[in-house]
């Protein structure tokens, strides 16, 4: 008799970013879940770069954290240096990065989950599911043990028939050190999916007491550093920890170049894709052959350790030649290697087999999430995680689906770019990827989404209640800058030292703050600004978003009222599994993509690739509008 005597609502399976998000939305949701994973020991690891966020990346986390999930809380408490990416731009473009203490990050993961009601672990190997028709049943371990569900989340990650490479040498594993899964991609296949190869891949880690730090260049944290989570569960970082950065040359280029005909990615032996925008070394020599240097980023595993992430080094290169050419960058004449970097190849499933809830279209009750999707990084992982877990939990309750759509968040673009477009190699998200990332700031994710997670049960009373007070104060001083005059006497001063064109006669402060040149700082010179905000006790965040409101308003309406636009064609439903054959007048390459597809309204039909605006015209026509 099986130890398991009850059926999961949940069971996740795979202890990465996706399947930890994944367990905490299920179980918080209320929804009873258990967390199947090769190694406990292992949860939330790592295992490349120890940082969370990035560009479009640190939105992805705000987001997640304004929903109730965990990946915002961690990095705070878990964090050695915050920053703000794209300062320099507009607030669209701000991205927060975090360095992460790799082992702590784990840790804090795990102790939240088991702080988490609902929630049970267990340590074993998934080979197999276990099928109830067409509808999914539970999962089968390699023990032979089988365990009843009512869904189940795959969040395998780069485990599934895991294939490691460094130079000629290749062996199983999800990662170095580690096994790989077998079993699960064929019963998937015989099930009617269809599956693909990825590759990604991870620079050596090194001895920091081996380096000359005096011959890089410190890249330190904020002066004031934020941070992700919108509770006031964590604080700011008071102290940091400074990476380092330090440049490739065209000498070690050429020894690289002396190990490529042993190199998996250049003799053959590779040959799935890896991702564009994370290169390794001799693909970015290969690719840009005319640049003489490529940068180097230094980062520091943890607080204490004296290990050391080098970003930007990424290789499965023979582990000699990747020594040799290390030692001719500058401060790593003396390096040690506490592993060398390596390439791995693991199965994916391209993503248009599922639905927006990242269920998949064949089999009931089963979700994929992170890399199995064909994405690459923790945030995209995670952010998916997060939905399946949410969607599985609401379906087993039969409550309708959480769906984020293109205007809502990153990770609604996220999830609408895989179902409909699908991708051929690793997809990572990116700033130029939303066409509403005016509306999508990091600043205001908790406004687009805590009303969304604390109707289903995911986000707190509290967390709701802290929004609500800070949109009334952000709104509140918006209206204070509306409806408050100033006299040239007193804005002139500003203005003439700011180099703009002083004022004839007093005005509102709103046309003051309006101007490019002004910034809250200087507003915060006027007595009337200073008394309000002092006698309000407003705290950055208010100020910021507030700023935004008045300095951006007329782009944010704008791209509203665009966003508004798509939402009527949002708002036409296609009936499932329509005949798109009996439409004649649609192109060959329409009809065939469209079934394919399976989209569920014509906006999302309208961004299927192959399917042109007079395809949607005849859509529209069939269906009366």
């Amino acid at each position: 008799m099986s130890f398991f005597d009850q059926t999961y609502d949940v069971i996740v399976v795979g202890g990465g970013h996706a399947g930890c998000e994944a367990a905490a939305a299920a179980a918080n949701t209320g929804s009873s879940t258990l967390l199947v994973t090769m190694n406990l020991q292992t949860i939330a690891q790592m295992s490349c770069n120890p940082a969370m966020g990035g560009i479009a990346k640190g939105q992805i986390v705000r987001e997640i954290d304004a929903m109730g999930g965990y990946s915002g809380i961690v990095s705070d408490k878990t964090a050695i240096q915050f920053k703000m990416l794209n300062k320099s731009k507009g607030p669209a473009m701000w991205s927060p990065r975090v360095q992460s203490d790799r082992m702590r990050f784990a840790d804090e993961w795990r102790l939240m989950l088991e702080r988490t009601p609902n929630l049970d672990f267990y340590q074993e190997m998934v080979s197999g599911l276990l099928m109830d028709g067409d509808r999914i049943g539970g999962v089968v371990t390699s023990l032979g043990i089988e365990i009843k569900a009512k869904s189940v989340v795959l969040t395998n990650g780069t485990f599934l028939n895991g294939l490691i490479h460094i130079g000629d040498k290749q062996f199983g594993g999800g990662r170095a050190g580690e096994r790989n899964s077998k079993g699960i991609t064929e019963q998937l296949v015989d099930l009617g999916f269809e599956s693909g190869r990825m590759k990604t891949g991870t620079p050596p880690r090194v001895d920091g007491r081996s380096l000359d730090f005096s011959k890089m260049i410190e890249q330190p944290g904020d002066v004031n550093p934020q941070k992700f989570s919108y509770s006031n569960v964590t604080k700011p970082l008071t102290k940091q920890r400074s990476c380092q950065m330090s440049y490739t040359s065209l000498e070690v280029h050429d020894l690289l170049r002396e190990g490529f005909d042993r190199s998996p990615m250049f003799n053959g032996r590779i040959k799935s894709t890896g991702p564009r925008y994370c290169p390794s070394i001799e693909d970015k020599i290969n690719r840009f052959a005319d640049k003489d240097r490529h940068q180097l980023f230094v980062e520091p595993e943890g607080w204490d350790t004296i290990e050391y992430y080098v970003n930007g080094f990424s290789t499965s290169l023979p582990e000699e030649v990747q020594f040799k050419a290390l030692r001719k960058v500058a401060g790593f004449e003396n390096v040690k290697f506490f592993r060398p970097g390596y390439a791995i190849e693991y199965d994916y499933f391209p993503p248009t087999q599922l639905k927006h809830t990242l269920e998949t279209k064949v089999v009931s009750g089963l979700y994929f999430a992170g890399q199995i999707n064909g994405t690459t990084g923790y945030e995209e992982a995670a952010s998916q995680g997060l939905m399946a877990g949410i969607n599985a939990s609401l379906k087993v309750k039969e409550k309708d689906a959480l769906i984020l759509k293109r205007d809502q968040a990153y990770i609604g673009v996220l999830i609408d770019d895989l179902i409909t477009k699908g991708t051929k190699e690793p997809y990572r998200m990116f700033t130029s990827r939303a066409e509403y990332r005016t509306l999508l700031r990091q600043d205001n994710a908790d406004s687009r989404l805590t009303p969304l997670a604390h109707k289903i049960g995911l986000a707190s009373d509290d967390r709701m209640h802290a929004l609500e007070v800070k949109e009334k104060e952000a709104q509140n001083l918006v209206d204070f800058f509306n409806t408050t005059s100033i006299s040239p006497e007193e804005a002139n001063r500003v203005l003439e030292e700011k180099g703009t064109s002083p004022m004839k006669q007093s005005d509102k402060m709103v046309k003051i703050f309006s101007r490019p040149q002004i910034e809250l700082s200087d507003m915060l010179d006027f007595a009337d600004v200073k008394e309000y905000v002092q006698k309000n006790n407003l705290d950055t965040e208010v100020l910021e978003q507030a700023e935004i409101r008045v300095k951006y308003a007329g782009y944010i309406a704008k791209e509203k009222a665009n966003a508004d636009k798509l939402q009527r064609l949002e708002n036409i439903k296609i009936p499932d599994n329509f005949d798109y054959t009996k439409l004649k007048s649609l192109s060959y390459e329409a009809r065939e993509k469209l079934s394919k597809i399976q989209p569920t309204t014509i906006s999302q039909a309208s961004r299927v690739s192959g399917v042109s605006p007079s395809d949607i015209s005849v859509m529209l026509v069939y269906m009366g509008r």
